[in-house]
């Protein structure tokens, strides 16, 4: 039977260990493979990965995986103090959803004692040591969102873009991407900046139909300020046939917003996907095989057509 041993670290909000037993014919402790696997926070989108890994280590029965996250989005201490911990735990693989460059050197300590890492939905450019990056391709999304709005406005309209943050890579190829896909027929207005709150999506909002009332089209590239979004129109009575209103994320309330005809179209990721190829490819890589170097776990436009299926994380 394969046991898991609590992670050790301060201030954090930890996720116990996953295990299963492996009956008469599983794997002993000697056979199996220790892996961990990090995320940021816990979120719907994180929680619907690591519960995705829990039954791939429930299947997977000569492998275990050690969970932890850190307390938010800028915990930098507790994935260190999480990453430290596994390495003494003799986990031979890692993978991470790093909050920050911050984490970098506890990861090339861990790189240097021979554990693989992987990097799961966002990227840490300058570490070198990395086995690979599992995520979305977020220009190819955006560029996707931006075909998707060409293919419904005519030639000559307008767009108005809330951004997410504006310097972080996976955000602002969302941006790119979506302008990209665009095309030179259609006029982008106005951009503000949400910092992807709800907040900021409200405001945002507003600050786009107060200097351009006759706005064609809202993109969001981030889903909560698209939520934002919608409580502007319902305060300021924009009926949702006015204009239209895309996101980015694919969060469940997005598809839910979507079949209720407050918004148009989101571009979902995948962040179940993203937890379960970061193990298979720890344990290809462990096993002696090879892996690309960047892995794009996709993304997919929601309308009505298909939203009832993205009301929960895929």
């Amino acid at each position: 039977m394969r046991t898991t041993r609590p992670l050790a670290a301060l201030g954090l909000v930890i996720a116990l260990a996953l295990s299963a037993c492996g009956g008469s014919g599983g794997a002993s402790d000697s056979e199996s493979i220790k892996l961990g696997f990090i995320a940021k926070y816990n979120n719907d989108y994180f929680l619907a990965m690591k519960d995705a890994v829990k039954e791939w280590d429930d299947d997977n029965k000569d492998v275990e995986v050690v969970v932890g996250q850190g307390k938010d989005g800028s915990d930098v201490d507790g994935q260190i103090s999480l990453i430290e911990s596994m390495v003494t735990q003799q986990v031979k693989g890692i993978a991470i959803a790093p909050v920050s460059e911050g984490v970098q050197p506890a990861l090339e300590a861990a790189a240097e004692k021979g554990i693989k890492i992987i990097l799961v939905d966002n990227d840490l450019p300058k570490f070198n040591q990395k086995t690979a990056v599992v995520s979305t391709d977020n220009y190819a999304g955006g560029k996707l969102a931006g075909e998707w709005l060409a293919k419904q406005l005519k030639p000559g309209q307008t767009v108005g873009i809330l951004d997410g943050i504006p310097g972080v890579p996976a955000l602002d190829d969302r941006t790119n991407g979506m302008i990209e896909g665009l095309g030179k027929s259609f006029e982008v207005v106005q951009k503000v900046t949400t910092e992807c709150t709800q907040e900021k999506g409200v405001s945002g909002t507003e600050d786009i139909l107060a200097a351009h009332p006759d706005v064609n089209a809202i993109y969001a590239a981030c889903g909560p300020p698209v939520l934002g979004a919608i409580q502007t129109f319902s305060n300021k009575k924009v009926a949702p046939d006015d204009l239209l209103l895309v996101g980015f994320d694919g969060l469940p309330d997005e598809a839910k917003a979507i079949l209720a005809g407050n918004e148009d179209a989101t571009v979902a990721q995948f962040p179940k996907k993203m937890g379960t190829v970061s193990l298979e490819s720890l344990v290809e890589v462990i096993n002696g095989g090879t892996v690309e170097k960047t892995i794009d776990t996709g993304t997919e436009i929601v309308t009505k057509d298909n939203a009832k299926k993205f009301t929960t994380f895929q």
